[in-house]
Order: C-alpha cells, then structure tokens, then sequence
C-alpha cells in the first residue's frame, strides 16, 4: 500500500534569521519526524524567508507550494505545518488560505494544534488567528516607535547609503561610519558636480562606471536614477530627513562626507539654477601648464614629453599657435621653471617689514576673533528666531483643519529647518581655531618671508605646491620669450604691500642703506 503523500511548508520572519539561526532547518526536521511517524511521504518542501504582512500571496515559497499541488490535481497532499503561526499571522488571510487548501483538496496539519472542524473548534481556531494578527501588529508597532525614536536621536536606521557602512559602538549601537575608498568616490561626485568639473550627472554617472566595483556598478552600467537618488540624499551632510517620521534636517550622529553648502550647490545645478566652469586638466608633470603663456601671441603654452633615444622622456612646453613666430619651438620645462623660480627670488621682503608684518597679522588675528563672536552671537539670535516662526507655524496647524493649508504650513517648516541646519553648519566654521596664534602664523610668515625656498624645496615631485605658490605669488599669467625669458608678471597684493612697506620704511630710516626712495 502506497503512503499519504505530504509537503512540508516552513517560514520565518526575515532572511536575517535564516542566515543566524536555524528556523527553517528546524522546522523542517521536526516535520519530517511527524510525517516519518504517521507513516506519510514527504514529496517536497517549500521554505519562505518573507511575511507578506499576512497576505499568503506574497510569499514566493507559499505561491510555489500552491503551484505544485494545482500541477497534480488528482494527488491528495497533506501539509504539514510546524506551528499554527506558521499559516497566517492574520486573522482573515488564515482562512482564505485555509479554504484555498480546501479547494485543492488538501488536508492540512500542525504539530502544535489540532484542527477541529466543529463550530467549536473554528471558533478556538478564530482565536489562535486573531491573537497571531494581534502579536503581529503590537510587533510592527514597537518596531516603528523604536525606529522613529532612534532616527529623532539622530541616528540613520535604513541600509547604509554608498560610502558608509554599520558599525556597531558601545552606548550607540549601530553607527554609520565612513567606508574607504567608497566615501572618496562619493565626496568627490558631490564636489565634482557642485563645481561644474561634471556638467551633467550623466558625468557624474560615467564616472562612477569608470570604478568596476563601486556599489553601483553592474556589469559596468550605473543607473541614473542610483545617481539622483545618491545626489539628492541629505544623509550626506550628516542630517536626516524623513517624510514618514516628520523629521526634517536633523544633525545626525555620524560625521558628513559632504558639507551641507556643497549639497546645496549640487540642488542648485540640478534645477538649472547654476553654472559652474569645467575645471581644466592642469597635469600632474607641469607647475606652468595653463599658467606660463607665449609672449609673442598670449595662448598658453602646451606641454609634452619626448622621447630621448635610451628611451628616456624629456618635459617640453611649446607654442602651438599657427601663424605665431614662436609655433612650434619648445623649450626646455627646468628652463622656464628655474626663470620663472629667479622671479619668486626676488620677492623676498627685508626682515624689518616682515617684524611689522607680524605685529599687524596679530592685530587683524584678535580683530577676526572679535568678528567671529559677534558672528555667532547674531547666528544664535537668527537661530531662535527661526525656532519661534517654528513654533507659530505649528499652532497654525493644529487650528486648521483644511489638508491644503496644513500642507503648505509644513512645507514652509521644512525649509525652516533646513535654514537652521545651514546656519549651524556656518556658525560651527566661526569657531575660535584650535592651535596657538604663532603656530597659525608660522607658516604663513615663513612663506612670505622666502617663497623661493619652499619653491627650490618642492622640487619637480610636488608640482601641487609650487602652483599654490605661483597662484600667491602672482595675480595673471606669466608671459614667456624663448629667447628673452619670462616677462615680469603682476606682483600678489600680499607681496605688492610688502614692498611698499619696504620703501616707507627706508624713506623713514627705518632700514639699511639707501634713504632715497628708488622711482
């Protein structure tokens, strides 16, 4: 004689207790000893790792199981059930399952309940279903009052945007932290389009796809709506912003990869509102590239390299304008460097003036502080202004009752608390710097006193540095003859005034030398 056929159908809440614990297995053990020992045939078993909020429709193993017995009408299947929770955690949904089985002619079982198909027992069983719905929702509720209380402490609960990840502290829980090299990647699409260097975000989506393992990437295509969903993500700027929870521009508790002023950069460009110039390429081999101009036609030189016959490469920069009398010629990079470094040689001020030089930092130093006081003083009082038309906006709502109204009220409160978290942000840069006045002059002093230096000292492997000086020191292009060598440029105000400082001082007899101010 042939056994009763049977399907074993098992579930847990989430894929989180699948992949820790050991629901299913379990469950299907302990209903292959009940069917071993009722003499039953196990023919399959279906697993699901998803509620579906109690609608058995929406669950992919449920579906399935129903599928397989609709294929084989003329079986008569038992199923059976580990717990009676496992059916339905709704009360309706539990027996519209119920009778969809009895459609199918199939019997079901559980090992922890008996059904009885007495008036009695469906009503035993009523009970059982409302309770498991009840258990339901006071658990979907406390999950939701302890989400929201967590994201009003400022803390992010969804999945970790791209360039941050989990990671749980003690007293905090999980916190989101920066995620190398990911949060580079990010920080510099933010910037990149906020300064105009991608002009679209087609830019910015191309290059993402130029990282093989970005998040993003899938089969070497980045999505454009991943790229307007990351660029228009507030929890970027270290805020949370939630239409569900009511929160609006609320400082998180993780640090920013982006400050809140070029987030809103980004917003402006996206709605048209800004355009930005394309950064140009500077090289990374040439502190002059776009800096040093031909002086017979003022187009600035281009560089190369050329290829020596040991294979050795040798930096030129050269004229390519056509018609120019200079088209064509090159010249040696070190050249016009070490030509240009002759200028930056000559700008070193006497030590008298760069004495007085200080003595004046350190006046503007305390002035800026004063400054800043008053600064923050005026951010806090705007502050609380905007708390106060915060709180009238509030009362407004709650006397109306016209769903339009409320809406442009909280509208207008969105905004609000946006402009606080954008004052607040500022006000934090006015904070008095860490670090003693002298250590913050020293550097600048030490530039002022001898650019040469630092420029003979960066050498060709820091080209970064000597186009900060060049940048400093100069206020316009350098204008260079092949056969003359660099035309003097516009001197920098800073260096401008300390040589006029240097003059004064030897009209007054100040200095050394000379007391007749040379013309």
């Amino acid at each position: 004689m042939s056994k009763q056929k049977a399907i074993i159908y098992a579930r847990v809440s989430s894929r989180t207790q699948q992949e820790i614990g050991h629901g299913l297995e379990s469950q299907e053990i302990r209903c292959r000893q009940y069917a071993e020992a009722k003499g039953l045939k196990v023919e399959a078993v279906f697993p699901d790792t998803f509620t579906g909020g109690g609608d058995f429709m929406r669950r992919p193993g449920m579906i399935a199981l129903l599928a397989f017995i609709d294929a084989q009408p003329n079986e008569k299947f038992i199923i059976l059930f580990d717990d009676l929770k496992r059916l339905a955690r709704d009360r309706d949904y539990h027996f519209r399952l119920r009778e969809a089985f009895r459609d199918r002619g199939a019997q079901i079982e559980c090992l922890n309940y008996t059904f009885d198909e007495t008036p009695e027992g469906e009503f035993v069983e009523t009970i059982f279903a409302a309770q498991g719905q009840l258990e339901r929702k006071q658990n979907g509720r406390q999950v939701a009052q302890k989400m929201r209380a967590r994201m009003e402490n400022g803390f992010w609960i969804h999945n970790a945007p791209v360039g941050f990840r989990y990671k749980t502290e003690k007293f905090k829980g999980k916190v989101l932290v920066f995620d190398p090299p990911w949060d580079g990647v990010v920080r510099e699409a933010f910037e990149g389009y906020a300064s105009g260097r991608f002009q679209t975000q087609a830019e910015v989506k191309r290059f993402l796809e130029t990282f093989p393992d970005f998040p993003f990437n899938k089969n070497g295509q980045v999505k454009q709506q991943q790229v307007t969903r990351m660029l228009t993500q507030p929890v970027y700027t270290g805020h949370i912003c939630s239409e569900n929870y009511g929160i609006n521009w609320l400082k998180a508790q993780h640090e920013p990869i982006v400050s809140l002023e070029v987030f809103d950069k980004v917003q402006e460009r996206r709605a048209g509102f800004a355009k930005a110039p394309k950064r140009k390429n500077i090289g990374d081999a040439f502190a002059l590239r776009g800096i040093a101009i031909c002086a017979c036609c003022d187009v600035p030189l281009r560089s190369s390299f050329s290829r020596g016959k040991l294979g050795k490469l040798y930096p030129y920069m050269l004229c390519q304008t056509k018609g120019c009398d200079a088209y064509g010629k090159s010249i040696k990079r070190d050249q016009i460097e070490n030509d240009v470094g002759e200028i930056i040689k000559s700008l070193q001020p006497d030590q008298s003036v760069i004495r007085m030089m200080a003595k004046m930092f350190r006046h503007i130093w305390e002035a800026r502080k004063d400054q800043a006081s008053s600064i923050l003083a005026d951010g806090k009082r705007k502050l609380t202004s905007i708390d106060k038309e915060i709180d009238k906006l509030l009362e407004l709502i709650m006397a109306s009752s016209n769903t339009t109204v409320i809406q442009k009220y909280e509208e207008r409160i969105s905004q609000h608390e946006h402009d606080k978290a954008r004052l607040r942000e500022k006000l934090a840069h006015q904070a008095e710097p860490s670090g003693t006045f002298e250590e913050k002059l020293e550097p600048a002093l030490a530039f002022l006193a001898n650019p040469w230096k630092l420029w003979e000292t960066s050498g060709k492997s820091q080209v970064f540095l000597r186009r900060i000086i060049l940048k400093l020191a100069f206020t316009d292009r350098i204008r260079y003859c092949r056969n003359e060598g660099a035309r003097t440029p516009q001197i920098a105000f800073p260096f401008k005034a300390l040589s006029g400082l240097d003059t004064q001082l030897v009209c007054s007899g100040a200095g050394e030398g000379t007391r007749t101010p040379t013309p």
